[in-house]
């Protein structure tokens, strides 16, 4: 058997919840990768999906661990601050290489760069 301390009915509840509430939100991420029409609208779901439903498991996380050891645990708050800093600058970037490979391929459908956007600006 597993020599484990046992988790108080509260925290084993909240843990859950919030364990679910994760999985949930997570899911309907990838749901939206798959339903979502062109790149542009596919990478939305998942960014917002994997950010809010991770933070859900990591306050899950933190609840569990802070009640067993009886101190806080913060190794997940540094797990959630690289996630949410490098899940939107990943985002951006893959956003942007579409957009110029679809400005290069010269595609219809997708916006010409503008003036005030450019780095040129101040020239």
């Amino acid at each position: 058997m597993i020599d484990a301390p046992e988790l108080p009915a509260w925290a084993a509840l909240l843990t859950a919840f919030l364990v679910l509430a994760g999985a949930i939100i997570t899911l309907i991420g990838s749901i939206g990768l798959l339903r979502l029409k062109d790149f542009y609208q596919r990478v939305h779901a998942p960014t917002l999906g994997a950010t809010l439903g991770a933070g859900g498991i990591l306050i899950a996380s933190i609840v569990c661990f802070s009640v067993l050891q009886t101190r806080p645990v913060i190794h997940e708050i540094l797990i959630a601050v690289f996630l949410t800093i490098t899940t939107p600058v990943g985002l951006m970037l893959l956003g942007r290489a579409a957009l110029y490979r679809d400005r290069y391929a010269a595609r219809k459908d997708v916006p010409p760069e503008s003036r005030t956007a450019s780095t040129h600006e101040f020239d």
